[in-house]
C-alpha cells in the first residue's frame, strides 16, 4: 500500500524512526509481576495526564473499554450509549458477551448528546427492569467526523449522573485530539468521569496498545479482568516506550492531521455530487456522502467514465472508493452512500493536497456535467 494516499484510518500508521529507536532501547521485564520498568512508568504517566489515582496498559482500545464496563457493572445492568457510539457498534457486542449488559442507546447530533434528552432514561427501581448503572460517551466521535464532545454538555451530563448515581465512562481513544484543537487539558476532560480509555495506536501513531484509568481500586478489579481476557503481557515495555514516545512527540503534530483534514474538506465542499459530514470538521475525521439523487446513477456512470467493471447492485460507496483507489487515494465505505477519511502522520500535506485534486476530478467524473480525467 505504500504507492497509495492511504486515508482509510490513523491506525495504518507506522512507527517513525525515532519510535523504533526508543522501543529497541526499552528497559523491559515481566509486567504479570509487575517487573517491567517501561510499562510502570508509562502506567503512572497516563494517571498523571488523566489527573487519576492510577492506570492500566493494554492491547487495545476495545479491550480497555470492555475492562472498565466489566469493572463497574453487574450482569443485567444497563449503560446509556450514543447510539453510533464505538463501544456499541464496534466492540463486537463485548457489553453484552463480557459484562452481560444492555444498551440503552439514544441518537446524537453527530455523536453529541444533550443532558436533556437523558432525562427520565433511568430505570425504576423494580425487579422487573434491569438497572441503569453508567453513561458512556465518546470524545471525539469517531461515527461523528471526529466530532468534539462540548465541555459544557459533558459537565451537565456527568452531573445528572451523580445526582441519580450513575458511573460515567469516558471512550477516550481520540481524546488527544480534542486536547490538541480546544486547548482543554486531558485531565479537565477526565474530570468529569469514572473511568476513561485512551489510545495511543490512532493519531499518536504507536503499533499498538490503549490504557485506561481510574481509581486505583477499579484499575487493581481491571487488572483481574485483563488476564481473563488474555490481556496480561510479559515484557511488553517494548510497546510501552512506543506509547511514551508518542506522549513526548506526537501529540501536538495532531495539529497538522487537523489542517490537512481542512484541506479534504474543501475538496468535498467543492465536488459536485457529494456533501460533507458533518459539515463542520473539527479534528482528523470527514465523511464523504453522495447526495440521494444521484445514488442509483452513481455505477452505471463510474463503468461508463472510468470502465472500472463493477456489477450492479455495488453500494454507491464502493463505486466511489473503487474510483479514488484507482487513481491512489484509499478511503473506507462506511455505509451505502459515505466513505470516511482520516488524516495522520503517514500522511504528508502535498499528499493530502494530491487527494483533494483526485476527490474533485473525481466526483466531476461521476456527477459533474463536464466530465475531467484524472492525472
Amino acid at each position: 500500500m505504500s504507492h497509495f494516499i492511504d486515508l482509510r484510518s490513523d491506525t495504518v500508521t507506522k512507527p517513525t524512526p525515532g519510535m523504533r529507536a526508543a522501543m529497541a532501547a526499552a528497559e523491559v521485564g515481566d509486567d504479570v509481576f509487575f517487573d517491567d520498568p517501561t510499562v510502570n512508568r508509562l502506567q503512572e504517566r497516563v494517571a498523571e495526564l488523566l489527573g487519576k489515582e492510577a492506570a492500566l496498559f493494554v492491547p487495545s482500545g476495545t479491550m480497555s473499554n470492555q475492562i472498565c464496563l466489566r469493572a463497574q457493572t453487574q450482569p443485567g445492568d444497563e449503560i446509556i450509549c450514543e447510539a453510533g457510539c464505538h463501544l456499541y457498534n464496534y466492540e463486537a457486542g463485548g457489553p453484552a458477551v463480557i459484562s452481560g449488559l444492555m444498551c440503552r442507546t439514544v441518537q446524537g447530533e453527530y455523536g453529541i448528546l444533550d443532558v436533556s434528552q437523558l432525562v427520565g432514561l433511568i430505570r425504576p427501581d423494580n425487579e422487573h427492569q434491569v438497572r441503569t448503572r453508567m453513561v458512556c460517551l465518546e470524545n471525539t466521535h469517531n461515527r461523528g467526523g471526529g466530532s468534539i464532545f462540548p465541555l459544557e454538555k459533558i459537565a451537565a451530563i456527568s452531573a445528572w449522573a451523580r445526582e441519580n448515581g450513575l458511573l460515567m465512562h469516558l471512550d477516550g481513544a481520540r481524546l488527544m485530539n480534542a486536547v490538541v484543537a480546544t486547548g482543554i487539558p486531558a485531565r479537565t476532560w477526565a474530570s468529569y468521569f469514572d473511568s476513561v480509555s485512551i489510545c495511543f495506536s490512532k493519531g499518536l501513531g504507536a503499533p499498538i496498545g490503549s490504557a485506561l484509568a481510574g481509581s486505583k481500586e477499579m484499575v487493581a478489579r481491571a487488572r483481574r479482568i485483563r488476564k481473563v481476557l488474555g490481556g496480561g503481557m510479559r515484557q511488553v515495555g517494548v510497546l510501552a516506550a512506543a506509547a511514551l514516545y508518542a506522549l513526548d512527540h506526537h501529540v501536538e503534530r495532531l495539529r497538522e492531521d487537523h489542517a490537512n483534514a481542512q484541506i479534504l474538506a474543501r475538496a468535498v465542499q467543492d465536488s459536485p455530487g457529494v456533501k460533507l459530514y458533518p459539515p463542520k470538521i473539527e479534528t482528523n475525521i470527514l465523511y464523504m456522502v453522495i447526495k440521494a439523487e444521484l445514488a442509483d446513477s452513481t455505477v452505471s456512470k463510474a463503468n461508463e467514465t472510468n470502465g472500472v467493471g463493477l456489477v450492479a447492485g455495488s453500494a454507491p460507496s464502493q463505486v466511489l472508493a473503487s474510483l479514488l483507489k484507482k487513481h491512489g487515494v484509499l478511503v473506507v465505505p462506511t455505509s451505502p452512500d459515505a466513505v470516511r477519511m482520516v488524516t495522520h502522520l503517514d500522511v504528508s500535506k502535498a499528499q493530502v493536497e494530491r487527494a483533494a485534486e483526485v476527490i474533485r476530478n473525481v466526483t466531476r467524473q461521476l456527477f459533474g456535467r463536464v466530465g475531467t480525467s484524472v492525472s
